[in-house]
């Protein structure tokens, strides 16, 4: 019997890997490294990774601060290296178009209520709720896996992040 062992990588210290096609079209699969996309993108650029209809993964390098954003729908947020604080905040107007996609940069600090702080680290998942303003911190270097609705702020750079054969 083989044994297996599962790797999580990290920021500092990641395998690229691969697909490896067995018996169907290579242009049929994409495949993108999380941890080598962030590597490479500034901070909190939302780069999608992985595409589903309307429906997106995006890869964010977390650094600094965040400025807040505003979503019309829940997004979940997975952060896979470093320790991410996540401010959610209740506002007092709406402040983005429930019927949009993605979330928005807010032009400054939301008017409202606070609704706390999350502090997540590796493997931790954060609900971002619908409607409800957020900002994230990262005192070091992290990554965040966001799951979303593609918005106009999802960078698309399949040409240079997918694997080609």
């Amino acid at each position: 019997m083989t044994d297996y062992r599962t790797v999580f990588g990290s920021l500092e210290d990641y395998a690229k890997g691969g697909v490896q096609i067995v018996d169907d079209d290579p242009k049929y699969y994409a495949f993108s490294n999380i941890f080598e996309v962030a590597s490479q993108a500034a901070p909190y650029e939302k780069i999608a990774v992985g595409k589903n209809l309307e429906y997106v993964l995006e890869a964010i390098r977390a650094e600094g601060t965040s400025e807040w954003r505003a979503t019309p729908h829940d997004e979940f947020a997975l952060v896979m290296d470093g320790t991410v604080r996540i401010e959610l905040f209740d506002p007092s107007a709406e402040l983005v178009d429930p019927s949009a996609g993605g979330s928005v940069t807010l032009g400054g600090e939301p008017e409202g209520n606070p609704m706390g702080t999350v502090t997540a680290q590796r493997g931790h998942m954060t609900m971002l709720p619908a409607g409800k303003a957020y900002r994230m911190h990262c005192d070091g270097v992290g990554v965040v896996l966001l799951q979303t609705i593609e918005g106009p702020d999802t960078v698309f750079r399949w040409a240079d992040i997918c694997q080609t054969f």
